[in-house]
């Protein structure tokens, strides 16, 4: 699967210099209905030697860059994107190499129900720095708002967790910069990047994040025990066999029916441990989304395996 890399610094090169955009401008192009919208930055080219000097200008103790990562994502869900409804943005971390890749990393997306994974991040920080513990119903409306994706449920931990203010304050610690949860108390509509997904994952994941191991393992112990009807999504690209923590959002987005599908989680793909993350709007039926998200996390997560070869382990 390294072949793929090579493929994308080959089908980059130019009179022996790789140029490395972050995307083709035509990918770059994102429209659709449902969330609001930042343009994503194109950062200028970057010239590198070329592909077949590749180990010189990549010494075995430096990681790819960025871009390398980008492009190679841009390459495998190109034919996807040929065919795509509404907008997309997807996002895949490696966990061990830290190799991450992004396309639509800046644009933005109403969460529908993946913000019940912010949700109880935000909780769980704020009762650590207590110095309390979840009680006995405050457990069960999780498991009911994590497993069951129960609305009721994230309704009151939303107000427990004190409503927007509360949890933009969280998610400033938890180091989400680009999501601004809905003032009017409709959490469904918060807006959210899937740069800000990677780190919410990073959060669950990371013994450098904010909540204590005991908060992570908790939370993403529920993420694993989502109801069987839930379980689609970035697990279409997980290991068989594997155990996914997993959190979708769908949600009707305008008048017209055009619909929200958004999938996060954390799985193991070709023995890699990643983070995924993929957004949408403006999808015609759930079932046109959920085949969508499900393709561009299959595409994402080879992509940014291939490209993990490259670099240190």
């Amino acid at each position: 699967m390294r072949d793929l890399v090579v493929q994308v610094l080959a089908s980059l090169s130019i009179a022996g210099t790789v140029l490395l955009p972050r995307a083709d401008a035509a990918l770059q192009a994102d429209s659709g209905g449902g969330g609001s919208s930042a343009a994503a930055a194109s950062p200028s080219p970057v010239r590198h030697a070329a592909s077949s000097r590749l180990s010189a200008v990549h010494p075995p103790w430096r990681p790819l860059p960025r871009c390398v990562a980008d492009a190679a994502l841009a390459t495998a869900i190109a034919p996807i994107l040929r065919h795509r409804t509404g907008s997309v943005a997807v996002g895949i971390s490696d966990l061990a190499t830290g190799v991450t890749a992004s396309y639509g990393s800046r644009t933005g997306f109403h969460t529908a129900s993946i913000v019940k994974v912010d949700i109880l991040a935000a909780l769980l920080l704020q009762t650590q720095r207590r110095h309390i513990a979840l009680d006995q119903g405050g457990t069960d409306l999780a498991t009911e708002m994590i497993e069951s994706s129960d609305n009721d449920a994230a309704s009151t931990l939303w107000d427990a967790a004190g409503g927007a203010p509360g949890i933009t304050a969280a998610d400033r610690d938890l180091g989400l910069r680009d999501t601004v949860p809905d003032q009017e108390g409709n959490w469904g509509f918060t807006s959210t990047t899937v740069t800000d997904q990677l780190r919410l994952l990073a959060d669950l994941t990371s013994p450098r994040s904010p909540l204590t191991a005991a908060s992570r393992r908790y939370e993403l112990s529920l993420l694993r025990e989502v109801d069987p009807g839930q379980g689609w999504g970035v697990t279409a690209a997980a290991d068989p066999g594997t155990r996914s923590a997993v959190k979708n959002g769908w949600l009707p987005a305008s008048p017209q029916g055009w619909w929200m599908i958004n999938s996060i989680g954390v799985i193991s793909h070709d023995g890699h441990q990643l983070l995924a993350a993929v957004l949408s709007s403006g999808q015609p039926s759930p079932g046109v989304g959920i085949a969508q998200v499900q393709a561009l996390a299959k595409a994402g997560a080879a992509a940014v395996t291939a490209t993990s070869r490259c670099s240190p382990s």
